[in-house]
């Protein structure tokens, strides 16, 4: 479990991120067509998980924003851009922005990728969202970083993610 906050306000994860140097676990989760991918769906390819609590926050937009920004620039290197929102709802904000750079999936239905990677919120008014995190796999499926932010309300280290690939 790890200690996080929302304005100041201490809520709690449901665990611990990945430890950098471990397999990173495998998930299923939902595209905006429905779809389902799983970690194999991008083998190969270096990985940015952006994990963020809803992209109908100032903050969550600005993390989509930026990462897919940098995307088009990255090599062999795909930014998966993860909450429980549902599909309909990152089509629209990726619609409504151009955001076309990043892979957006939902962890709506089961909320289990949330739980395997120690970031699902479990107390105070976020509870069962993400936690904003970063999570960086390298293209043999290895954690290299990770960062979860303190304070919900601030953007991740983009510089440090990037940094790590």
């Amino acid at each position: 479990m790890a200690t996080i906050t929302l304005k100041g306000n201490p809520i709690e994860t449901s665990g611990n991120l990945p430890k950098v140097a471990a397999k990173a676990a495998d998930f299923k989760l939902v595209t905006v067509d429905l779809s389902e991918k799983t970690l194999a769906d991008f083998a190969g390819n270096k990985l940015v998980l952006n994990i963020f609590p809803s992209v109908d926050t100032g903050t969550c937009a600005a993390s989509v924003r930026n990462f897919n920004k940098e995307a088009s620039s990255l090599k062999d290197t795909k930014v998966l851009c993860i909450s429980r929102d549902l599909p309909f709802a990152q089509a629209r904000f990726c619609g409504a922005e151009g955001i076309d750079n990043v892979v957006m999936l939902s962890d709506f239905a089961t909320g289990q990728f949330g739980k395997d990677y120690g970031l699902e919120i479990t107390t105070g008014p976020l509870a069962n969202l993400h936690s904003r995190s970063i999570v960086v796999i390298d293209e043999n499926g290895t954690v290299i970083h990770t960062e979860q932010v303190t304070e919900t309300v601030d953007e991740p280290n983009y510089e440090a993610a990037l940094k790590a690939l």
